[in-house]
């Protein structure tokens, strides 16, 4: 695990307030698509220079 994963009872306490519906993230996908964004913001990247690991 690296520091922009989260752990399982971090993702049962952040989960429900992320926004799910017609045009949010897929529901799927949702978990990976939120740890691109903890990294992108830890990591002062550009979002061109996200590992493909976090997905498009």
């Amino acid at each position: 695990m690296t520091r922009a994963q989260l752990n399982d009872s971090e993702w049962e306490f952040i989960g429900p307030f992320l926004p799910v519906g017609r045009f949010g993230p897929c529901p799927e996908r949702l978990r990976e698509q939120f740890e691109g964004v903890i990294w992108r913001f830890r990591t002062g990247s550009q979002w061109r220079g996200m590992p493909e690991r976090f997905g498009a």
